[in-house]
């Protein structure tokens, strides 16, 4: 990866509030152990990250949007490219933060995002 590579986000449709994408898109919940799940965008375009994750794990998803390894760098977040449970995976790592700054790290990467727009909508 590089600082440039975009990391493929799915974004739930209960994450979307008013036409808005929430924060809650990129801030990962209990179950997800601080670790925020995207694809790596350079093994894997927008579309088909997005067909992998309807059609092959069978979950919702209204599109995909992204944010930056710089984007993530700038916060301090840790991005490990770990390729599992498939080859374009990669986690954002918000282990190191307390609850309030995790969501402060969610809002502006969701920041980021909505400035990218769409990278691909179902």
């Amino acid at each position: 990866m590089t600082p440039q590579t975009l990391l493929l986000r799915q974004i739930n449709p209960s994450f979307i509030q008013a036409g808005r994408v929430t924060s809650q898109a990129f801030r990962p919940t209990p179950k997800d152990e601080n670790l925020l799940s995207v694809y790596d965008g350079d093994k894997i375009q927008a579309q088909a990250a997005w067909q992998h994750y309807t059609a092959t794990l069978g979950l919702r998803s209204d599109g995909v949007m992204g944010v930056s390894l710089d984007d993530c760098t700038a916060e301090q977040l840790t991005v490990n490219a770990d390729g599992i449970p498939f080859p374009e995976h990669v986690s954002i790592d918000f282990s190191a933060f307390s609850k309030s700054e995790v969501e402060k790290k969610a809002k502006i990467l969701t920041r980021k995002a909505q400035e990218r727009g769409w990278l691909y909508q179902a």
